[in-house]
């Protein structure tokens, strides 16, 4: 986890909903409270929709700081 993209955003996937819909939501919430760029959000989510479930939660990961 040496190498997180925003390692200042802190997102909460324990014990949260785990639905896919749900954690991009949560993540693009953060990012938007963090002032990010919509060009940011948009290539965030387009990276997480790729691929499957797992490589949501690898994508969330690799961007976040994840709880």
């Amino acid at each position: 986890m040496n190498n997180i993209k925003y390692p200042n955003i802190k997102v909460k996937l324990v014990g949260e909903d785990g639905n896919a819909f749900a954690i991009i939501g949560r993540c693009r919430r953060a990012m938007t409270k963090n002032h990010l760029s919509q060009a940011e959000i948009d290539a965030f989510t387009q990276e997480a929709t790729k691929g499957d479930y797992n490589h949501l939660l690898c994508t969330c990961m690799n961007w976040f700081d994840v709880e």
